[in-house]
């Protein structure tokens, strides 16, 4: 079960690692585009290609749906990045529910674990596998393996590290379940912490706060949904971004400095500055500091932030 991206890798490993699928769910096809043509989640284009059984309700409560997978008689589901499963569904498979989880739980329960892994400044993280109860992500721990979050790497590019390493853990998890040989620990409501989903007050960025909580902040959010401020009342996407060292320290947060010392954009936070790599007008596709300069010739010290609209 599962819909996005992320969960392909998975999909694909459990496919080669020869276990028995039974079926796929995944969401419905939904309208997307200038079109608004009927477009397939990621997981249900490569189902499709692999020649499995689809399945996509509109609600997992579905009197229907459960009485589908009831006559399959599974013995398990793996979860990647899906709904959350009613306990209709839960009851089903005779050996349970095993979800993956981009995270080292109980660090990071939620929507969201590595966007705020990343946001938080985390050096390491990890995926998880463990079993479904009804309340999110605090079922056993079956397994769990370590990542390291590499300077600069950023939420799309960790994304997909987590989605391959995840997937390699699952196949490991189903296998040893099959076997009988399963072991979990419970997690400790005391360890844990929360990754809400990412809402837009989330991303808006403020230029008061350290300049690596503000280069956190651009990592954890790029390239979706991406960290935003103002320049001359628009909105400005900024997907990359690093701390500037050494360099003349401006008076006021979100002052720009444009040239400077043979970089392109820098924008003073509290306790120093920010070199602009890569930004995004509202309305144009991503760019180059040196080709937004180019383009908008933004003047020494004028403002970006709340003193930009």
């Amino acid at each position: 079960m599962g819909n996005p991206s992320f969960a392909l890798p998975s999909l694909e490993r459990l496919f080669k690692d020869n276990h028995k699928i039974l079926a796929v769910v995944t969401n419905p096809d939904k309208p997307a585009g200038r079109g608004r043509e009927l477009r397939s989640s990621p997981v249900k284009s490569l189902a499709q290609s692999l020649g499995l059984t689809i399945f996509q309700p509109l609600k997992l409560s579905d009197e229907g749906l459960v009485e589908t997978l009831l006559n399959l008689r599974p013995e398990l589901f793996a979860i990647v990045a899906f709904r959350i499963l009613p306990r209709g569904l839960l009851s089903i498979p005779s050996l349970g529910s095993v979800n993956l989880h981009a995270s080292l739980l109980p660090k990071y329960r939620g929507a969201a674990p590595i966007n705020w892994a990343i946001m938080n400044g985390e050096s390491v993280t990890g995926v998880t596998t463990f079993f479904l109860k009804p309340r999110v992500d605090t079922g056993d721990i079956l397994k769990q393996r370590e990542w390291p979050i590499a300077a600069g790497t950023t939420f799309g590019e960790l994304y997909d590290q987590l989605s391959v390493i995840g997937a390699e853990l699952l196949s490991e998890t189903v296998e040893v379940i099959s076997y009988g040989k399963a072991e979990a620990m419970a997690q400790s409501d005391e360890l844990a912490s929360l990754a809400p989903k990412i809402t837009t007050d989330f991303c808006r960025i403020d230029f008061g706060k350290p300049c690596k909580k503000v280069v956190d902040l651009v990592r954890g959010l790029s390239p979706r949904p991406g960290a935003f401020t103002f320049f001359r009342g628009k909105k400005v996407k900024i997907l990359r971004a690093t701390i500037a060292g050494g360099g003349e320290r401006r008076c006021c947060p979100g002052e720009m400095v444009v040239g400077s010392e043979k970089r392109g954009l820098l924008v003073t936070c509290m306790d120093g500055m920010v070199e602009i790599l890569t930004i995004q007008p509202e309305g144009k596709t991503a760019m180059s500091a040196l080709e937004f300069i180019n383009g908008y010739h933004p003047h020494q010290g004028e403002m970006v932030g709340d003193g930009g609209l």
